[in-house]
């Protein structure tokens, strides 16, 4: 397939925004002076893994485009004739001016989105952890950052964090391999499982396939158990509401994954889940 021309701009914008995700971002428990530079780094990273779904670029044209979003986030400067070519990194970049908070969480990212371009299996736990690294953990830590919160919460954080990146890898395995020849599910325990990767085109999970599956999850309840003392740890009491209620949607997407088959059906949470959640927030967070 032909790659679009190239224009001024790198980014190619999806669509997607917040409202398609499996957490808040930025919600109106946030404090108000806050929500700008949260949504600005969620623009950023959108736009970003946006270019690394992008099934008409080749990986060389997505890492060119990553490695530029993360000049312009540098300071470089514009190369489509004055104005931004990408403007997602260019108000990055004012956010974290304003904020005096590291780059190196933006350029985590980038990293992790860089690896989609170019990686398309996991060998096992431990890869699928270090990705997540990358692509995961650098939002919780940019968000407690920005709190000025102790990096003591890094842990929890980073656990909720990669528990929702495996949840989401759950939710869309047959799409990822489908539009973009990219799992996520270890392949090694696949092939234990007697699960061919092509057994992803299926209209159902196989027994084998819901094995792996399981095992996901089975490490993932251990990653959202680390996580349920992320709340109490958090000294901002809205950040701690919001963290609590991030817990509980994990909780319930996981339990969710547990029922539904991925292949069968998006297995998502609903509004309920949603309200629900808000209400566990505040009663769990903000205790600090």
């Amino acid at each position: 397939m032909a790659e679009p021309a190239v224009s001024g701009v790198v980014e190619t914008p999806s669509g997607k925004g917040r409202s398609d995700e499996n957490f808040p971002v930025g919600s109106w428990l946030i404090r108000r002076d806050l929500r700008p530079h949260v949504h600005a780094f969620y623009r950023f990273a959108r736009e970003a893994d946006d270019i690394a779904d992008n099934g008409a670029l080749s990986a060389a044209e997505k890492v060119r485009r990553l490695e530029r979003m993360g000049a312009v986030l540098d300071g470089a400067p514009s190369n489509n004739g004055g104005a931004d070519d990408s403007p997602s990194a260019a108000a990055m970049r004012q956010s974290l001016r304003a904020t005096g908070v590291t780059a190196q969480h933006c350029h985590d990212v980038l990293t992790a989105f860089k690896q989609d371009a170019t990686k398309l299996r996991y060998r096992d736990w431990d890869d699928l952890m270090n990705y997540c690294r990358y692509s995961a953990s650098p939002v919780g830590r940019q968000l407690l950052d920005l709190h000025g919160e102790s990096r003591a919460t890094w842990i929890p954080s980073d656990a909720l964090c990669s528990a929702l990146q495996v949840l989401n890898h759950l939710q869309d395995c047959a799409e990822d391999y489908r539009r973009l020849d990219r799992v996520y599910l270890p392949e090694p325990w696949l092939v234990a499982e007697g699960v061919r990767v092509e057994d992803l085109r299926g209209a159902s999970s196989s027994p084998g396939l819901r094995r792996v599956i399981d095992r996901l999850l089975d490490d993932t309840d251990k990653l959202i158990a680390t996580a349920r003392a992320l709340p109490a740890a958090v000294k901002s009491p809205g950040l701690s509401r919001e963290c609590a209620a991030i817990v509980a949607l994990a909780t319930r997407l996981a339990a969710r994954l547990r029922r539904g088959d991925p292949l069968a059906m998006r297995v998502k949470l609903s509004p309920v889940d949603f309200a629900l959640a808000t209400l566990i927030g505040f009663v769990r967070g903000g205790r600090a």
